[in-house]
């Protein structure tokens, strides 16, 4: 008998929930369909980074509480079900149902009464109490609950057991079992109700899409007026209190932030309009970027430029959704070469740090990872918008 099966259970948000579990001695099965991830995570490799984890998927694989595997059939066999799928949005940025749906059909075969289901990726409004409708009609009786991953990649293990669980069931029973099952990571569990834990989630993504938004617009004013960013950023924040949270510019990117904000705008009729805004900012912010380059190169078009980062947020092994590569296809119309750099996954595309620092006529930092800290880029002109070097070509 398992008393855990993580549908999509090794990846970035399924893998350290089941590993938290497994370590608090729930017999956990990541259930996913990509066979060299669980080949890789049986054998005792994280496919991922994620801080802490490593050390401790060895410990569970040994302890026998974990383990990996593509057979769905294992569902049967589970006390409690976790689907990491949630809905994503299609190409005119409208949340996709069809996705959970196809979702239910999927698994209804693998089933048994007094199961509990727990949705744990992002949901459109609503779409926990369609879910327990859909197993209704079907004749299942399973419990339903929406409990909200909100942990930053990266730290995902850490902060699962650190920071509180929202927990939101459908009916009084399936918020019972839920709040117990949550209750062995974390004493501090939230009670919402489903609709309103599904806004908590959109809410929380949305607030700091636009939080990166208003910087990179500041970032903007500042430097068409010739003045440092920077300098009114450390003006704004040393020791004041009340600015402590304005973050830095740079790229809002990954496969979170900008979707959810279009899911919270779909859901009220397309009327977000502080989320409509930040997105026209962020995601226009590597077209700002080639713009300024051109002005401050006219021969742009005959320099090789190199990208130093292709993942989507620092010290990350994650490329989904990143704004490096939409600032590598602007510059493919604009230069003679881009040279894209990343040390922390695989790409063919991609060059050495040592290739693109001898060829490229521009660096611009795409993501500051922690290898990019001590570089010495002499007097190759940089762009560093997130002012992670001394170097940054102060106003481009």
């Amino acid at each position: 008998m398992t008393d855990i099966a993580i549908i999509g259970g090794c990846g970035h948000v399924g893998l350290p929930l089941g590993l938290a579990f497994a370590e608090v001695g729930k017999q956990v099965a990541a259930v996913d369909i990509d066979g060299p991830k669980v080949e890789a995570t049986n054998a005792g490799e994280m496919p991922f980074s994620d801080r802490g984890a490593d050390d401790l998927l060895t410990k569970v694989l040994k302890d026998g509480t974990f383990i990996a595997t593509t057979d769905p059939a294992i569902v049967r066999e589970s006390e409690v079900i976790v689907t990491v799928i949630g809905t994503p949005v299609d190409e005119h940025l409208n949340p996709r149902f069809d996705v959970m749906q196809r979702f239910v059909n999927e698994i209804r075969e693998y089933l048994v009464p007094n199961q509990l289901l727990v949705l744990r990726s992002t949901l459109f409004p609503g779409s926990t109490a369609r879910v327990k409708q859909l197993l209704d009609k079907m004749g299942l009786d399973v419990d339903v609950a929406f409990c909200p991953e909100r942990v930053a990649e990266g730290v995902a293990l850490e902060e699962i057991k650190g920071l509180p669980q929202i927990v939101a069931g459908v009916d009084e029973r399936s918020q019972k079992r839920a709040e117990e099952l949550f209750a062995l990571l974390t004493p501090d569990i939230i009670r919402l109700e489903t609709t309103g834990a599904e806004l908590a989630k959109l809410f929380t993504n949305a607030w700091r899409y636009i939080q990166f938004s208003v910087a990179n617009q500041f970032y903007m004013i500042a430097n068409d007026y010739g003045i440092d960013f920077y300098d009114v950023h450390n003006a704004m924040t040393f020791k004041y209190p009340r600015a402590k949270d304005f973050p830095r510019a740079g790229f809002a990117a990954g496969p979170c932030l900008f979707k959810d904000t279009m899911q919270l705008s779909a859901f009220h009729n397309n009327n977000f309009f502080l989320g409509h805004s930040a997105m026209l900012i962020n995601e226009g912010l590597p077209n700002y970027i080639v713009q300024r380059a051109r002005r401050r190169f006219p021969d742009l078009s005959e320099k090789k430029v190199a990208i130093l980062g292709m993942a989507f947020k620092p010290n990350s092994d994650d490329p989904r959704d990143s704004l490096s590569f939409k600032l590598r296809s602007i510059l493919q119309a604009e230069a003679a070469e881009v040279l894209c750099v990343e040390p922390n996954f695989h790409d063919e595309r991609f060059v050495s740090l040592d290739e693109a620092m001898d060829e490229a006529d521009l660096v611009i930092l795409g993501v500051p990872h922690s290898q990019f800290r001590e570089l010495d880029f002499g007097k190759k002109p940089l762009i560093d918008i997130w002012n992670m070097t001394n170097q940054r070509m102060d106003v481009i």
